[in-house]
């Protein structure tokens, strides 16, 4: 019996399904078609669901965590709805928000329903998720170590000990004059920077990593306050050229950060003597 192969393609999959079938009149080839799409789907709706699935980033531009997660997405290459949050007005002490996240922070992602949020576990999750590789948040437990290890290095003392630290008081009670103390922390997160930059292309060895994406929205954010030197700190400048260099670098990062620059001079800080 002479035999052809029918082609059975989905666009929602992009993937082809083969079947191997005699060459019959083409209604007849058509029902085949039609059974064994329905097959392909029955064994595949996992695969289905998971590419189907709705996502949504709630946050703010300026925020440099939220510029994070958009960066992820941004070099996953995966679609998404983004959710503008004023988080200066308190939305995200609404109830509706309170749901979704009680710690009331942006930014938020809702995955088909199942919510995440914090930056860090955002990006690893969606690089483990969506990524066609593990480049961006390696699979190798060293080097995921270091990765993790400069993220924990953002989180607790660039964000917490840096930014934030200064930050707080400008947003809560308008204090403009910042200890010195602030000034040194910054100095010393800078000089930490460098050192991890010392014989490598990215924060985290020789290939960009979702490391990266987090350090490169706070770090900038602390060069509102303390200026980076680029002949002291000759590596962060190179690196922080190469990322703003990235194709989605300034639809993801770049304007929230203008931003956030334009939002923190309106304070006229100065740092105590």
């Amino acid at each position: 019996m002479t035999t052809k192969r029918i082609i059975c393609y989905d666009q929602r999959l992009s993937s082809l399904s083969l079947l191997e079938a005699p060459l019959l009149d083409p209604l007849f080839q058509n029902q085949i078609n039609k059974l064994a799409f329905l097959s392909y789907f029955q064994l595949n709706r996992k695969a289905l669901r998971d590419k189907m699935s709705k996502l949504i980033l709630y946050g703010t531009e300026a925020s440099p965590p939220v510029r994070a997660a958009k960066l992820t997405l941004a070099a996953l290459g995966v679609p998404y709805e983004y959710v503008k949050i004023n988080t200066l007005a308190k939305e995200t002490l609404s109830p509706e928000f309170l749901k979704k996240n009680p710690q009331h922070t942006v930014p938020t992602l809702e995955d088909d329903g199942h919510l995440i949020w914090d930056s860090h576990a955002i990006s690893a999750y969606l690089v483990s998720k969506y990524g066609k590789s593990d480049s961006l948040y390696p699979k190798d437990l060293l080097q995921r170590a270091l990765v993790d290890q400069r993220l924990h290095f953002e989180s607790g003392v660039v964000f917490v000990n840096g930014l934030r630290s200064i930050t707080k008081p400008l947003f809560a009670s308008g204090q403009t004059t910042i200890p010195k103390e602030r000034y040194d922390a910054v100095i010393e997160i800078y000089d930490f920077v460098e050192t991890f930059l010392t014989g490598h292309d990215y924060i985290a060895g020789d290939q960009l990593t979702i490391a990266d994406f987090s350090l490169i929205t706070s770090i900038t954010a602390l060069a509102v306050f303390v200026e980076i030197d680029p002949v002291k700190y000759s590596k962060i400048t190179s690196w922080i050229k190469k990322l703003e260099e990235l194709p989605y670098y300034e639809e993801a990062c770049g304007k929230g950060a203008r931003d956030l620059v334009v939002l923190l001079k309106k304070f006229n800080f100065t740092f105590s003597s």
